[in-house]
């Protein structure tokens, strides 16, 4: 992993980005975190000799917590969300408050409401564009970025620019494939959300309305196993908040108000 620190002071707070594969997607958000805590922005592992699996990246996160010191708050994006709670459940004693933001989904039932709500939204239109990208980009990695940048408005209510960092990795294509694959499997064996239930800290769900990922089917998936969740939804936001022009300073308010009451040193 490579990790990008943001701020100077404060209690330490460890963003975690999407993906799988989309390192820096939430770049954005650990830079204004850094306005008030000591943020470490890792950029997960890519793909490599091995597979990536669910229990390589808690690994990795593992040995990034432990040169903290401390137990870290967890602030996971989609992809990252569903890696923070992975960590909590394997290490309850060194996982800080965990924040989910735009969590992803832990059963059939949700994911096919993702899909349909995906479909719904998508006109003639869009699907003449994302066939020509096909045709026009042979490479499947790019594809899936291109993919993403046209269909960004079946995600997003209405967006700010966004700020990519100029060194941004490309989109690991095998990382995210790998990485999916494994969480699919632990979620068809059992093993998620159960695990969760070994989870000790605090923790908070905050979701955009707009979002495909259905928010209150994914939250009430959780709350039989982390009776301690609490859930916060905005109207007129999508899966980036901290992006969303109608909610992003809302959003960034409560999320460190709450992070700065129940953090070390907060």
């Amino acid at each position: 992993m490579h990790v990008h620190t943001h701020g100077d002071s404060g209690p330490t707070v460890i963003v975690l980005h999407g993906g799988p594969g989309a390192p820096g997607s939430a770049a954005a958000l650990a830079r204004r975190l850094g306005d008030s805590f000591r943020v470490l922005e890792p950029w997960q592992r890519g793909s490599g000799d091995a597979p990536l699996t669910v229990a390589r990246h808690v690994a990795d996160l593992h040995e990034l917590v432990t040169r903290t010191g401390g137990r870290p708050a967890l602030v996971g994006s989609s992809w990252g969300a569903m890696l923070a709670l992975a960590y909590a459940a394997e290490h309850p004693d060194t996982a800080g408050p965990l924040v989910l933001v735009g969590c992803g989904t832990f059963d059939l039932e949700a994911r096919a409401r993702l899909q349909q709500t995906l479909a719904d939204r998508t006109d003639d239109s869009l699907r003449a564009c994302l066939a020509r990208i096909a045709e026009q980009y042979p490479d499947p990695a790019e594809q899936m970025v291109k993919r993403h940048e046209v269909s960004n408005g079946l995600y997003a209510f209405e967006p700010l620019a966004p700020h990519p960092l100029a060194d941004d990795p490309p989109f690991d294509l095998r990382a995210h494939e790998e990485t999916w694959a494994d969480m699919i499997r632990l979620q068809a064996e059992g093993v998620y959300p159960g695990a969760f239930r070994a989870i000790a800290a605090p923790v908070l769900m905050l979701h955009g309305a707009y979002d495909p990922h259905p928010g209150a089917m994914i939250r009430d998936s959780l709350l039989p196993h982390i009776p301690q969740l609490e859930y916060r939804e905005w109207e007129r936001c999508g899966h980036a908040p901290w992006l969303e022009r109608h909610v992003c300073e809302e959003f960034l308010e409560a999320l460190t108000h709450w992070l700065t009451e129940r953090s070390a040193g907060g």
